[in-house]
């Protein structure tokens, strides 16, 4: 998939992609989208056979750290407003 074909991930949002490898197996790629880009979080190049018990630990902890961060961002929040009433 190149740049020019990506359409822009919502933040927080993760997206796998999978593409056949020269070698017989699957490039496959893990994107995450944060509020002001995206980043790549892992890239398994040429997984054979069932790819998933490899990628899903990463997927698993990506999201855990964003709903940790999104408590964390709404206890701030909270914390401010309390502090300015």
């Amino acid at each position: 998939m190149s740049a020019h074909d990506r359409t822009p991930l919502r933040p927080g949002s993760v997206l796998l992609h999978w593409a056949p490898a020269p070698a017989g197996g699957m490039d496959v790629t893990a994107r995450l989208g944060l509020a002001s880009m995206e980043v790549t979080l892992a890239t398994w190049p040429n997984l054979h056979g069932e790819w998933t018990p490899v990628v899903h630990p990463t997927l698993l902890e990506t999201m855990g750290l964003h709903a940790a961060l999104s408590v964390a961002i709404d206890a701030l929040r909270l914390a401010s407003h309390l502090a300015r009433v």
